[in-house]
């Protein structure tokens, strides 16, 4: 298994104009690569890095927009990013404690090593994902545990 070392908090980061800065003040609880459509179309790339968050962990800049849609189990899924360049910077489920960073929007993002891939099965053919990786099809039904616990292990120090 790969092992990554999470620099010293807080984590900075932000839009691609600098309209929008934020800090990160708790370790990450995971950090996973989503193969869905939406973030294909939202990245326009092949997949969309999330850096999941417990919500208070986030200072952010005033002046976010957001997009909101609902699922397709019904629940309100919110967008948020910079009104000037575009840049998403976080999502999430309206109301939900826990928030995922776009990790591309890092100022330092080589030390992350993602512990596995959801939505595989819209992934783009030319990505395949090793062997030895946590993969789903779609959304994880253990609510992320074994991919949040892989992450532990590979970020135990």
């Amino acid at each position: 298994m790969p092992k990554t070392t999470v620099p010293p908090l807080p984590l900075t980061g932000g839009c691609q104009c600098g309209r929008i800065r934020y800090r990160l003040t708790a370790r990450p609880l995971v950090f996973y690569l989503c193969h869905c459509t939406e973030c294909q179309r939202h990245t326009s790339s092949a997949f969309g890095e999330s850096l999941r968050f417990d919500r208070t962990a986030l200072d952010i800049t005033d002046g976010l927009s957001v997009f909101r849609r609902t699922s397709d189990r019904g629940s309100v899924r919110e967008g948020w990013f910079c009104p000037d360049c575009g840049v998403r910077i976080w999502h999430g489920t309206q109301g939900s404690a826990q928030i995922n960073i776009k990790a591309g929007t890092l100022d330092d993002t080589g030390w992350l090593v993602p512990a596995g891939h959801i939505w595989t099965r819209s992934r783009q053919p030319f990505m395949t994902p090793s062997e030895e990786d946590l993969v789903y099809e779609t959304q994880p039904e253990d609510g992320y545990a074994a991919l949040m616990a892989r992450w532990r292990e590979m970020t135990a120090e």
